[in-house]
């Protein structure tokens, strides 16, 4: 029989009216209160990161390939659907998907409105998943290969300024020798929170550009790629760079919208910050729990000392209690934060300012696999915590402690 697992037993089970028992909640309260806030913050910033992010990849993918141009125009110049990159990704490695677009200004005016905005092409082999999850009306655009669609998908932003709503007609002037004009028909209107997005782009088919700009079907205003693995865009670009032809230019989703990303990287740093105060509030608790607990049996421990016990066995006794308290933390803890982030995931109670945010609510990313490491990470240094306090059993003295009171 484990005889320090017995006596914790029963330590636990006769001060429940003692000092020890208030202070041993409080230390389950902090361990509770700590994870829980700790898995919330996880699932808020891989909320934020994932949403904004998908946002900023349904408009540019992750790696873009265009034109060399030093005139830093929108619409560029063309190039060749011969990239030197295979259109199947079998020479670059990473590569899930290849995409072509190209961008063209253009003034849209309805009755009483007009607006500048920049048209974006594509074809029928763009990935518009993305882009679908950010439809607020509509649909995405229907596009095939033996005619060009006069369909387009508009912001919300700019479907409010121009006074269009879903299957409507509007004129696009395109200011060019001769200047052309071309209607087209809203089929979706989306909302994404970027200004950067929301006030500029419409979405076409790329025949129309092809058209106005009297492209061939080997042309387009270029390549947009998208990763499987989003955290390999540093080698995947390098191998890129080295496949494409020379004339060609690279540009990285992170270095196109660097604040962005570079927003996300502090809003990282701050949560770390703020865990590690909450981690070191916990430990602390159950320091001072366990110190409290030894002083309060300090006669029992110079009794058992008396009787033969040894240090190592009257420490594990403690040891016990405190991995008893950890456990029933962590699962409160557990409960209390899943249950809110649930809670927020399916009903989005809490709202959030878009124009500061880019989104409407809170938003919760599910990640067990950190939600597990978080559970380890405070239940091992809690532990770890443990055993500080759990030294000072070796310097009592047996005669003193049995006339301690």
């Amino acid at each position: 029989m484990n005889v320090s697992r017995y006596i914790s037993k029963k330590i636990t089970a006769s001060a429940s009216e003692s000092f020890t028992s208030s202070v041993t909640k409080i230390a389950i309260i902090s361990i509770a209160i700590g994870l829980a806030i700790m898995i919330v913050s996880f699932a808020i910033l891989e909320g934020f990161r994932n949403q904004i992010q998908d946002k900023i990849f349904s408009f540019g993918a992750h790696l873009q390939i265009t034109k060399y141009d030093t005139n830093n125009s929108l619409e560029g110049l063309p190039i060749s659907t011969n990239t030197g990159l295979s259109p199947h990704k079998n020479n670059v490695p990473g590569i899930a998907h290849m995409q072509p677009f190209a961008r063209k200004t253009a003034i849209v005016k309805t009755e009483g409105e007009v607006l500048g905005v920049v048209l974006k092409g594509i074809d029928q082999t763009y990935d518009l998943s993305a882009m679908e999850r950010n439809l607020v009306a509509g649909r995405v655009l229907q596009i095939v290969d033996s005619v060009a669609s006069d369909e387009v998908m508009v912001s919300k932003k700019i479907a409010d300024q121009l006074r269009l709503e879903i299957g409507e007609e509007a004129l696009f002037y395109f200011v060019q020798n001769p200047p052309r004009v071309r209607k087209f028909k809203i089929v979706g209107i989306y909302k994404t929170g970027l200004d950067e997005f929301d006030n500029v782009y419409v979405f076409s088919d790329l025949e129309h550009i092809r058209d106005l700009n009297n492209w061939n079907d080997t042309l387009v205003g270029g390549y947009e790629i998208i990763l499987k693995d989003f955290r390999t865009i540093d080698q995947t670009a390098h191998n890129v760079f080295d496949k494409m032809n020379y004339d060609l230019q690279l540009q990285k989703i992170t270095d196109e919208y660097a604040q962005l990303f570079d927003w996300l990287k502090l809003l990282k740093r701050n949560v770390i910050i703020f865990l590690v105060l909450i981690v070191f509030v916990a430990t602390f608790n159950m320091v001072s729990t366990v110190f409290i607990m030894i002083m309060e049996r300090t006669h029992m421990i110079g009794v058992l000392k008396a009787v033969g016990a040894t240090n190592y066995q009257i420490r594990k006794i403690f040891f016990y209690n405190g991995a008893k308290l950890t456990f029933k933390g962590l699962l409160w803890g557990n409960v209390v934060g899943l249950g809110f982030c649930a809670i927020q995931y399916y009903f989005q109670l809490i709202p959030l300012d878009p124009e500061n945010y880019y989104m409407d609510t809170v938003p919760i990313h599910w990640n067990f696999g950190v939600i597990m490491i978080l559970n380890a990470a405070i239940f091992l240094l809690t532990l770890l915590s443990v055993l500080l306090p759990t030294a000072l059993v070796s310097r009592i003295k047996p005669v003193k402690a049995i006339r301690f009171d």
